[in-house]
């Protein structure tokens, strides 16, 4: 292709600049024109590309993406394999410890605090160790309560174990989520998969810990759960190798956002940021209440079924029918939540959830209350991921790390408070009082995810 050069006309030279300035104008603006026609020359070709470039997908780079994805995953399974092993063991630890109901919800305020301090600590540590570390910490933690818990040691040895258990699950789960909101591609699709697997490890544990509750060494049960938790490290280690978030995405071919790379490291900096967002408070408020919601029923439900319905020991079972409804909704209703926007998604599925909870309180049916429970399980599982997803959209880029991560500790804490509060509860007015409870939380859910912002905001 030729190209017409113009005619380029040169004014006479101001003042004391030479003749030779204006040719040489002439000759650069003539070389660049030449590179237009004939294509780039070899030096060029030789300039390193932007910063920000994204990669060509490679089949390297997605198989690494991929691999990145399944260790996730059963770190994620081992949590739910955690809040589903409670349950059917309560009744166990109260007849072996000799301790009532407020006594052994002492396991839940352990793990509260064990919670806190993850949640508190994780944006300190990952700015310090880097997320690949913080990542083999939690689940060293997880492995360290597991060893306690084995031989069934005196109560509070056996309540430490369960805040080890706490501290690990907090960094560890604030590690994941924000590792998946964080990706560019199918986000959304990802974050369901990851907690449908929570559910999936939720679901299996009762159906193990309901056998090993009829055993004389019931909590030999903790074995299976170290075995999980060992192999969780050893992947945790060669996958991710001790990296910081940033090159574990590059490794998959997902370079860090302008916004992420040009702001500073310092932690103190980023807490003020975060903590000055409203829409995080409200997140984390919403997140503390559905976790409790999720394993208080979950971990209590057993109990409630056995004293008031007339289960008897394969009642365990139904709380494997709460947490496998809560696996099949993250992944089922995946259309549902596309179909009519993610938001008006979590208000429906709250409402109906509560209709279902009335029913399993007012309806004295075992059988009834049991399927009721699992389509509450169907309901409530989408929720958490929506408000992960939520988070990636009204949060700023460049907190998105740290402020889910404190969305996902912080809800952890649930995990604890409320399961203790039931406990509290049903020491003085019998665990008929558990309905009650969940039916309030969920309303309040509602009335939270209301405030939540439906845009990203600035710093307040």
């Amino acid at each position: 292709m030729e190209v017409e050069l113009p005619t380029i006309r040169t004014r006479p030279p101001h003042p004391g600049v030479p003749d030779e300035a204006a040719s040489d104008n002439v000759r650069h603006l003539r070389k660049s024109l030449e590179v237009v026609e004939t294509g780039p020359t070899e030096s060029s070709q030789s300039v390193d590309p932007p910063a920000t470039a994204v990669p060509a997908s490679t089949p390297a780079f997605r198989r690494t993406a991929q691999l990145q994805f399944a260790v996730l995953c059963w770190t994620l399974f081992l949590a739910g394999w955690n809040d589903g092993t409670t349950g059917p063991l309560l009744p166990r630890m109260q007849s072996v410890y000799h301790v009532g109901f407020a006594l052994v919800s002492m396991i839940f305020i352990a793990n509260c605090i064990g919670f806190i301090a993850g949640a508190v600590l994780n944006v300190w540590l990952t700015d310090r160790l880097g997320f690949g570390t913080v990542m083999v910490v939690g689940s060293v933690a997880q492995v360290a309560g597991y060893v306690l818990e084995i031989p069934a040691p005196p109560f509070p040895v056996f309540v430490l174990g369960y805040a080890l258990n706490g501290f690990g699950v907090a960094l560890q789960d604030a590690g994941a989520n924000a590792f998946v909101a964080s990706l560019k591609d199918d986000a959304a699709t990802k974050m369901g998969v990851l907690h449908a697997v929570y559910g999936a490890g939720a679901f299996c544990a009762p159906l193990v810990a309901t056998q090993f509750s009829q055993l004389s060494r019931w909590s030999f049960h903790y074995l299976a759960s170290l075995g999980i938790a060992v192999l969780n490290t050893i992947l945790l280690i060669a996958v991710f190798r001790f990296k910081n978030q940033d090159d574990c995405l590059a490794e998959a071919g997902q370079p860090p956002s302008h916004e992420e790379s040009s702001t500073t490291d310092n932690s103190g900096s980023k807490y003020k940021q975060m903590f000055r967002l409203r829409s995080l408070h409200f997140l984390a408020f919403f997140a503390l209440l559905y976790v409790g919601v999720e394993v208080t029923l979950g971990g209590w439900i057993f109990t409630y079924f056995k004293d008031l319905r007339g289960g008897g020991p394969d009642a365990g079972y139904i709380s494997s029918g709460f947490f496998g409804g809560l696996m099949v909704g993250r992944v089922g209703l995946l259309w549902v939540n596309q179909k009519i926007g993610e938001r008006r998604a979590v208000f429906l599925y709250a409402l109906v959830a509560i209709a279902l909870e009335l029913v399993v309180w007012l309806v004295p049916s075992l059988l009834g209350g049991a399927v009721a429970v699992s389509f509450v399980g169907v309901l409530l599982g989408p929720i958490y991921p929506l408000v992960m997803n939520h988070a990636g959209r009204v949060l700023p880029p460049w907190l998105l790390t740290g402020a889910v991560g404190w969305i996902a500790g912080f809800g952890q804490a649930g995990s604890a408070v409320f399961p203790f509060m039931t406990g509290a509860l049903a020491s003085k007015a019998g665990i008929k009082s558990l309905q009650p409870l969940l039916v309030s939380m969920m309303g309040f859910m509602i009335f939270l995810w209301a405030l939540v912002p439906n845009t990203p905001r600035r710093i307040e």
